[in-house]
Parts: C-alpha cells; structure tokens; sequence
C-alpha cells in the first residue's frame, strides 16, 4: 500500500514552496542529508516558456532544489533532452533565471551506465548519474502523450536514456506499445526514483507531450514515493481506467503495484481532460497488416502552412521515414512506426496524429472501436 500526497496548489512561489517541502519531507527528508549526491530530474522535453506546459514548471525546481540545499546537499539539475541544447532549454523555460543565485549544479545527461534490466531487453544504457546518485528526485509533468496516452511520472525517467539512445529504442520496439511500455517500466525499475512530484497545476491535454498539445490549468500537485501509485492517482482523477495506461498495468504485471492507494488530500474529479486519439497499430487479418498499416492506422501528418522546413523531424526520426521535399516534409508510412518522436520535437507545433478516413470505416466494420 503506497500514500500519494495531493494539494490543491498554484505557480505562486510564497505559496507553492511549502507545499513542495512538505512532499519532499514525507516521502524523502530522511534520505537528503549533507554530503549526498542528489539528482533533481525534471521534464525538459524542448525550448518552451512555463505558459506552454511541456516542461516542468521552474518554480516547482527552484522549490526542490532550495529544500535539497537546506537539507546541507548540492541538487544536480539533470535531463537529456530530446531535441535542443541542454542549456538552451534551461533559460528558455524560465529555470536558469528562477534558480539565479542558488548553488546549484546544472549537468546533462552524457555517460551511460550498462544496466541489466532482464529479459526481454537485458541490458541497457542508462545515464550514470541517475542509476549511481544517493537521492533521484523525479519532477514530471502531467501531459498527454500521443503513442502513450499519457507521459507522468515512469514516463518521465525515459530522459535518463542519453541522447540518440531514445530514438534507437523507439525503433527497437518498433509499433509495438505494449513491448514500449515494458521497456519504459524496466527503465524505471533500474532508476528507483526515492520520489515522483507531478506537475499538475498547468497540465497539457489533446495531441501532447509537445507543440501540438493544449495546456489546462487543473491546479493540483501530486507526490509520493511510488511512481507507480502516482501514475495511477492522476488517471483516476481524470476518470481514465488505470491499465488503459500502458505503464500501470506492465508495473502491475511485475508486481510494482497492488491498486491499493492511500489519498492524502482531496483528489479532484476531472471528467473532462481531452486526451490523444489512441487507435490500433495493426488489426484484422495478419496477410493485411502491411496495407493496413500504410493506409489506413493512425499516422503522423504535417500542417504544411505552420512547417518551416527546420530539419528537426528528419533528424529525429528513428525510422528515418520522414525526409525533406519542394516546401514540406514527405513521410514514408511503410517506414513509419507511429512513435510520435516527430511530433514531440517539432518546434513549431506543426506536426500532429490522424486517423485517416478509410480506416475509421475499416475498424468499424470490423467492429473495433
């Protein structure tokens, strides 16, 4: 049985750093002490200002960082982007500036650690710091995902995978989410996160985890020291089944989680936070599942007048199924594996998900939904 701490809270600083202390003291205050390497891990998926809500908010780390420097430790502000200089992220999002003055460490994710992790994947390369650090405090942020549904906190940790390692494990695992989501729950599993705060006060809703999504202000933040049981306290409060979250239910397969839960606070009931378009990557007849996949699933499309041709989303693109043509981006479906990672990069909000037509009559007659 795992506790998850939920508070009503807003960015004001005066008001949102208790709140954040009080977290951090009830899932980890005995574990930050003086001289402990203490890794502070938040969302830093791209260049973007707090209004946007693709990173995790700066007050929140300013409020995380003066709670470990209080307790006598140095905080190590750590991520490995997915697209964009490292710095460059930390003073567009407002984190350099609200940090400004505390003694804190600001290093990227460079060197892996070779882990172990079991079959099916055995071993895997996760950033060092995160796997060899005394303290991992994981700050995610509550967003939807448009292959995951939702990226929150075991999510989050997929950062701690380096650079161009991310985009080889999207190709690795191909179409397959549920094969995704194993690795995404063994990753975490590795990491040992000692607690997941999520940023839920201005959360982001429709075609996330990037540009495309549409921030929501749903003023709540969530802690505890199981990721897992976090995960599952926010697909409750936005009435979603917890499994129908990938993560949770390959955590619970491996024993992580039993569903029993522990609400301190009062857990909100938000029935109306728009969440992606999740539709089948392959389906009915196996001899068909080639055509079907080039034509008729879900796949990623460009809104050719908001593409300015940067080059992001070729680069990216683990399948290198998206190359640049006469004044936009062409896509090779029958390479595509419907990862998203175009879509999460681009940084102009240009690139999104679409069933086509034919397939919804497809699925619906073959009586899917």
């Amino acid at each position: 049985m795992s506790t998850v701490i939920i508070r009503k809270a807003s960015y004001d600083y005066k008001a949102l750093r208790p709140v954040v202390f009080e977290i951090l003291n009830s899932t980890c205050g005995d574990m930050v002490r003086e001289k402990k390497r203490v890794i502070i891990k938040p969302n830093l998926l791209a260049a973007a200002t707090p209004d946007k809500a693709i990173v995790t908010h700066p007050m929140i780390i300013k409020a995380a960082a003066e709670y470990v420097l209080e307790k006598g430790a140095v905080p190590q502000i750590s991520d490995s982007p997915a697209v964009g200089s490292f710095h460059k992220i930390l003073k567009e999002s407002g984190i350099t500036d609200a940090l400004a003055g505390l003694n804190v460490i600001y290093k990227e994710f460079r060197e892996s650690a070779v882990i172990d992790v079991g079959e099916p994947f055995r071993k895997i390369d996760i950033a060092g710091d995160a796997v060899n650090c005394d303290v991992l405090i994981n700050l995610a942020k509550l967003k939807t995902h448009t292959q995951m549904m939702l990226t929150l906190g075991v999510k989050n940790l997929f950062g701690c995978i380096v650079g161009m390692k991310k985009p080889e494990w999207h190709f690795r695992t191909g179409v397959d989410r549920e094969k995704f989501a194993a690795l995404l729950v063994k990753n975490f599993q590795a990491i040992k996160p000692s607690v997941t705060i999520i940023d839920g006060i201005l959360a982001m809703e429709g075609e996330g985890p990037g540009r495309s999504g549409t921030p929501r202000e749903l003023g709540v933040i969530l802690g505890s020291n199981d990721a897992v049981a976090a995960d599952i306290t926010v697909c409750r409060m936005i009435g979603v089944e917890p499994d129908m979250l990938l993560t949770n239910r390959f955590a619970r397969k491996a024993g992580l989680s039993d569903g029993e839960i522990i609400i301190d606070g009062d857990l909100p009931a938000i029935r109306d936070f728009r969440l992606p378009e999740i539709t089948p990557l392959v389906f009915g007849p196996k001899r068909f599942h080639g055509y079907f996949r080039r034509h008729l699933v879900q796949r990623p499309v460009c809104n050719d007048s908001e593409c300015r041709l940067c080059g992001e989303c070729w680069k990216y693109c683990p399948a290198k199924a998206i190359s640049p043509a006469k004044k936009k981006i062409r896509f090779d479906y029958d390479k595509c594996i419907r990862c998203y990672c175009c879509a999460e990069v681009c940084p102009h909000g240009a690139l999104g998900a679409r069933e086509t037509f034919t397939g919804r009559i497809a699925r619906r007659v073959m009586g899917m939904r």
